[in-house]
């Protein structure tokens, strides 16, 4: 009514809304309500907290920041005032397959089979490769995942696919966690299934893993978190030159992803902040038992395979080049 007033006839419009005319310039006179005043106030905290997120964030990791820093408000109501203001997180995009499998490469064994769960720190670690488009070519990123923590316990950048890229990553993984008997789940590419790379687990004592060819469910946890770089940096924003990209890529994983960033299947902790309430007592820690057991009960669960053939399958031997370095074929410039 109070827009339309230059229109129609307050009069007119009371009579066919079916209100009272002193009962409209009443509500004219009135204040802002106290639940709405309040809302104010939320929307700047969440815009706050949006924003610190890099506009990536939705209702529900919002609501958790909230539960954290206050004001205290129910999931719905967050979710409600984030839809009145025009405020949303980042949604996931198609990821594209670009694993290279090596010709006549024997992989290892899948000792995962897409049960990607872990009781503690350091038993089960998934890993992958992926391409950064930039103006001036394309630059690859390797990771090591912890499944337990989902924190990205080592990571190498490159402009090449060489083996060397992921032996970084690997190495980077086992200086930080010096774990013990890990298992180190992958694709078959090239790179993982290469003498290099096998040489480097069996020296390590690291049980290497690899799912099937083409199926993205069998290292599921790594596109996981491909799907979410793409959706929270790659898809956002263009880089000019591979330098640019290692600079933000290095800001994502090492100052918001591992150190900040929520995650549903942690209770909405993040992965430090998980890994800090295990050590201190906070969450809850294995037995004795399953201490005990760490990654070899992981591999107890599968069946009896022998450990010689996770190593056994990269002891082949290979003619001419070992790494091809053909690149995706998509235009560099999003």
């Amino acid at each position: 009514m109070k827009a339309n007033q230059a229109i129609y006839r307050v009069m007119t419009m009371c009579r066919v809304l079916e209100v009272s005319r002193s009962g409209f310039y009443a509500w004219l006179k009135r204040g802002p309500s106290v639940r709405s005043k309040a809302n104010v106030a939320l929307l700047e905290t969440i815009e706050e907290i949006h924003e610190e997120s890099d506009g990536t964030y939705g209702a529900p990791r919002v609501h958790a920041e909230l539960e954290e820093r206050g004001p205290q408000a129910s999931l719905n109501r967050v979710a409600r005032v984030m839809r009145e203001a025009e405020i949303q997180g980042v949604s996931p995009r198609k990821w594209r397959c670009t694993t290279l499998r090596a010709k006549g490469a024997r992989p290892a064994p899948d000792l995962v089979d897409r049960d990607f769960t872990a009781t503690g720190p350091d038993q089960l670690w998934v890993a992958d490769i992926t391409y950064v488009p930039t103006w001036a070519g394309f630059l690859f990123l390797a990771i090591v995942l912890d499944v337990w923590s989902r924190r990205i316990v080592g990571w190498a950048m490159a402009t090449h696919l060489r083996t060397e890229l992921v032996l970084e990553a690997l190495d980077m993984a086992l200086e930080q966690r010096k774990p013990r008997g890990v298992i180190h789940h992958s694709d078959q590419g090239c790179q993982y299934t290469s003498l290099a790379f096998g040489r480097r687990c069996e020296l390590m004592g690291v049980h290497p893993s690899m799912g099937s060819v083409g199926d993205a469910y069998d290292n599921a946890m790594a596109e996981s978190f491909f799907g979410t770089l793409e959706c929270e940096l790659l898809g956002r924003y263009s880089f000019r030159t591979p330098k640019e990209a290692r600079t933000a890529l290095f800001r994502y994983i090492e100052g918001w992803y591992n150190p900040r960033r929520r995650h549903s299947s942690l209770d909405y902790l993040s992965p430090a902040k998980f890994e800090a309430k295990y050590w201190s007592g906070s969450v809850r820690v294995p037995g004795p038992a399953e201490l005990a057991a760490g990654s070899e009960g992981l591999l107890a669960r599968l069946g009896p395979t022998p450990l010689k053939a996770a190593v056994a399958s990269d002891t082949h031997e290979r003619k001419g080049e070992e790494i091809r370095t053909t690149q995706p074929q998509y235009s560099p410039v999003h």
